[in-house]
């Protein structure tokens, strides 16, 4: 997903669920709420992606990727492309102006794994190269701090090809590689790093479901299935993500960090998980999606293992972490980053784990996939759910920095007034319009 309107926290989660529960005591149309009210320090920032918003995807040596390969295919929500998109590519200097006359702090967006290194491993491509030292320097110049996510979902369609991207322990040390390019080129200037976005829905989204490339999965769990396992390849994927998560946050301390003075995390994908009903059976299923949603993740991160309610229902799917793996993985970040949107009622689902095959959504006995309410426009408005997820966090996983990278959906009421960029939502696969409105009721 991307969104041009987040805040982000750049506090520890009990400052940020404090900031967060004081921003909700004010009344729904009160004005007297402004920048002042926020501590010093405090960043407000807009996220994109390059997929996303770049465009100009057969120009200056950029090569496919799984996303092209996927749209092109036709399987986008409305047969759509982002062939152009908002054509940032060609038009960063007019969006930066933007940035800076909004009063943006930070503009968080991803480098082209594609773009940068065409062929997944290998030259650096000097066109792409140019690019982004223009987009950073442009941003630099506008006083706009320049936060940046190393790969969100484009992996070089040719790795794919060669042996099955993410399914392979081969991609870790690709990954890599291309981490390091990164640092190389651009860390003198860039001081956030973000390795991945959102590999909880990536792996879902890509081996479940089938929603998102590289469209892996199997009946009857997934869409237009051709070729996958629903039941295996989303807990490979993901184990393959942190451990080049793990890799390249080992590559900066070593190598950069000292020099380059910057900081580096993940963001994951944050929906909050209310039961459907009061009853206990859909508060299990609840607390088992967030710790299936969110500890996925953050369980190998703190403790250095996977959640014991995934080891128990998932079984000898889920990989095995070796104790030096286990080792790179604990505190394998300066900050957590969270994109929060909605709160997914959860349903029990008993019978489903009793199923001769199961995949993710079945381990947790739940029924929790909000992907038809997003597409029908049938959200649920839950601005409560940020704090919950907050205490979640400090409770759980011991008060991790959190930056909030993506936060809220609109609900406009009467005229509103929109600009800024169009860009392709990843999220139901369709072209929409993604601005700052202002509304007058």
């Amino acid at each position: 997903m991307a969104v041009l309107t987040p805040m982000i926290f750049p506090f520890p989660v009990a400052v940020a669920a404090a900031l967060f529960a004081a921003a909700a005591l004010v009344p729904r149309h009160a004005s007297a709420l402004t920048r002042h009210d926020f501590p010093e320090g405090f960043v407000f920032g807009a996220g994109t992606s390059a997929y996303q918003v770049e465009g100009a995807v057969e120009e200056d040596g950029r090569k496919p990727s799984i996303w092209d390969t996927f749209t092109h295919q036709g399987y986008s929500y409305n047969k759509s492309t982002a062939d152009v998109s908002a054509d940032q590519y060609h038009h960063y200097k007019d969006d930066v102006k933007l940035m800076h006359e909004m009063g943006l702090d930070a503009y968080r967006f991803s480098i082209a794994w594609p773009r940068l290194i065409p062929d997944g491993r290998g030259e650096i491509n000097p066109k792409g190269l140019e690019y982004y030292n223009n987009l950073i320097d442009e941003l630099i110049r506008h006083g706009i701090q320049p936060h940046v996510t190393i790969y969100h979902l484009d992996l070089p369609q040719s790795l794919q090809d060669e042996y099955n991207g993410l399914l392979s322990p081969r991609f870790i040390d690709d990954y890599t590689a291309y981490a390091e390019a990164c640092f190389e080129s651009f860390g003198d200037r860039v001081k956030h790093w973000v390795t991945v976005n959102e590999p909880n829905i990536e792996t879902i989204g890509g081996f479940d479901n089938g929603r998102l490339p590289p469209q892996r999965c199997s009946h009857p769990f997934g869409e237009n299935c051709t070729r996958g396992d629903s039941t295996t390849e989303p807990y490979v994927a993901a184990h393959h993500l942190l451990l080049a998560h793990a890799s390249a946050v080992r590559l900066y301390r070593d190598k950069y960090q000292a020099t380059q003075r910057g900081q580096i995390g993940i963001t994951l994908l944050g929906w909050w998980h209310e039961p459907a009903t009061n009853s206990s059976q859909d508060a299990a299923a609840a607390t088992r999606m967030n710790d299936f949603h969110i500890g996925w993740f953050m369980h190998p991160l703190v403790y250095g293992d996977y959640p014991t309610v995934m080891r128990s229902r998932a079984g000898a799917r889920l990989p095995n972490l070796t104790a030096e793996q286990s080792k790179k993985l604990r505190g394998a970040f300066d900050f957590i980053g969270f994109n929060h949107y909605l709160v997914v009622r959860a349903r029990a689902d008993d019978s489903a784990f009793n199923l001769k095959q199961r995949d993710y959504y079945a381990d947790a006995s739940a029924i929790a996939d909000p992907f038809e309410d997003i597409q029908a426009g049938g959200l649920e408005y839950a601005p409560w759910a940020l704090g919950k997820l907050l205490d979640h966090l400090k409770l759980k996983y011991g008060n991790p920095p959190i930056l909030i990278h993506e936060n809220g959906t609109d609900r406009t009421r009467g005229d509103t007034s929109c600009g800024l960029s169009s860009t392709f939502s990843s999220s139901s696969s369709a072209t929409v319009r993604v601005s700052v409105c202002v509304a007058s009721t």
